[in-house]
């Protein structure tokens, strides 16, 4: 015998209207519809007979909240820095820098080594220029490095005893540090972003120099030919400023 049928659409956050099926109980859900077909004795013993068909119930949608937060400090880690202020180095015997100390002063930056054929006159006038400006505002940043001919093999303590004995050197001389390539020190980079060389980015040889204004500007870029002294004047005029 066959019963017309009552269909109650089940939908996702519906409650249940109707009581548990029995195993005795025919029915049919059709799984594309997402419907239920009930027989008309199984909806009169429940006494629900009386409806001929059930509404379909629309959920009410809950609202998504969010939250939003800012990490500080992973945004801070991962803006580009704005001048040479920004950045932290290794000093000789291996401790932190912060460069930001350096602020309100002229620097000169210049890649070091002990055995190259510009050693001698570059440390000489280095020495001679920190001891005429230092007091009116120059400091001369040394970053020893061994990547040009290999002229830069010792240890830090045998750099800094050979540039201090030997030519007097006052000004801090850094921990060894390479200048180009993936594994150039972060400060090199950003050295060479802000100013390029005649023939590329690249350091070319030992004693490139960069001069950094009051503010941490790169200002200008000396090949490692260019003496010192030669520079002087560009020096002074940052310095009166």
């Amino acid at each position: 015998m066959l019963y017309s049928s009552t269909r109650i659409l089940f939908g996702r956050g519906i409650r249940r209207v109707v009581p548990p099926l029995s195993s005795s109980i025919n029915y049919l859900i059709n799984p594309k519809a997402k419907t239920l077909s009930l027989s008309r004795p199984y909806l009169r013993h429940h006494n629900i007979s009386f409806f001929k068909s059930i509404p379909t119930l629309t959920p009410t949608p809950t609202p998504l909240r969010f939250s939003l937060k800012t990490d500080h400090t992973m945004a801070s880690q991962s803006s580009p820095p704005k001048s040479v202020h920004d950045f932290t180095v290794k000093d000789a015997r291996g401790n932190d820098v912060n460069l930001g100390n350096y602020k309100g002063k002229v620097l000169l930056i210049v890649n070091v080594a002990s055995q190259c054929g510009l050693t001698n006159s570059n440390y000489t006038e280095l020495s001679q220029l920190y001891e005429k400006y230092r007091a009116k505002g120059l400091e001369i940043l040394a970053f020893p490095c061994n990547q040009f001919g290999a002229q830069e093999p010792g240890t830090n303590e045998q750099i800094v005893e050979f540039a201090c004995t030997r030519f007097k050197a006052e000004y801090p001389i850094f921990d060894k540090v390479d200048v180009n390539g993936n594994d150039a020190a972060p400060l090199y980079k950003y050295l060479k972003s802000s100013k390029g060389g005649l023939f590329g980015d690249n350091i070319k040889w030992n004693f490139s120099k960069f001069l950094v204004d009051k503010e941490g500007n790169v200002v200008d870029r000396y090949a490692p030919t260019t003496s010192p002294l030669s520079i002087e004047k560009d020096i002074k005029k940052l310095l009166d400023a």
